[in-house]
């Protein structure tokens, strides 16, 4: 009959080969002998994700140096950041199993590069810039405004010495540029000159009247 530690290891070994085959070829699975000196690897799948195989005694970022001794040794860590030194992201999680002669850390290491590198670009795919009808709103204030300006420079007076005939004048420019057929033009320029909107709309309606006879 196996003893305990040939049982769990079987078992953890079974673990994370259904594990790793469940996942896909980006997730390494693994088992740690952590009673030895730097916990060498008894089994592992996927071992391309860290580049290691059985015997390694490399950590998930490829260091031997043992600082993680007394850390690993005596808690779990679950979900956790790696960036290794070749800039892949991995999603790490290591599980202590003690007995009375083993101690064994299953490892699980999911390399999600890919989806970086993919959320990366459905983010700047998905980037857009302003407002395509804002942008045609603004565009065409602006573009009533210059034309505004141009008209009253024909007119060759600033607005507080215009008189009746000289709005008239600018009215009539303005609707010969056709300034008009953009949606709140009227209400623009009568704020402009500091009269109604009706009287804007009585010079506009004299224009088209001047342009039958």
């Amino acid at each position: 009959m196996e003893n305990d530690k040939e049982r769990v290891f079987d078992f953890l070994n079974r673990t994370i080969e259904g594990i790793a085959k469940m996942f896909g070829s980006s997730c390494e699975t693994l088992i740690h002998d952590m009673s030895k000196p730097g916990h060498p690897v008894l089994a592992i799948y996927n071992g391309h994700v860290s580049g290691r195989q059985v015997g390694s005694t490399a950590d998930i970022y490829g260091l031997n140096d043992g600082n993680d001794e007394v850390f690993f040794t005596n808690r779990d860590y679950v979900d956790h950041l790696v960036v290794t030194s070749a800039g892949r992201h991995v999603k790490s999680s290591t599980f202590n199993y003690i007995g009375e002669d083993y101690h064994y850390a299953l490892g699980i290491n999911f390399d999600y590069t890919a989806i970086v590198s993919a959320s990366n670009l459905l983010m700047e795919l998905s980037h857009a810039g302003s407002d395509l009808q804002s942008a045609i709103k603004d565009d065409k204030v602006t573009y009533i405004n210059d034309l505004f300006d141009a008209c009253l420079a024909s007119i060759g007076k600033p607005i507080d010495r215009m008189k009746k005939a000289d709005r008239y004048r600018l009215v009539s420019l303005l609707y010969q540029k056709k300034a008009f057929n953009y949606q709140k033009s009227v209400l623009f320029v009568a704020e402009k000159l500091k009269v109604s909107r009706y009287t804007i709309y009585k010079y506009i309606n004299e224009i088209k009247e001047n342009e039958q006879i």
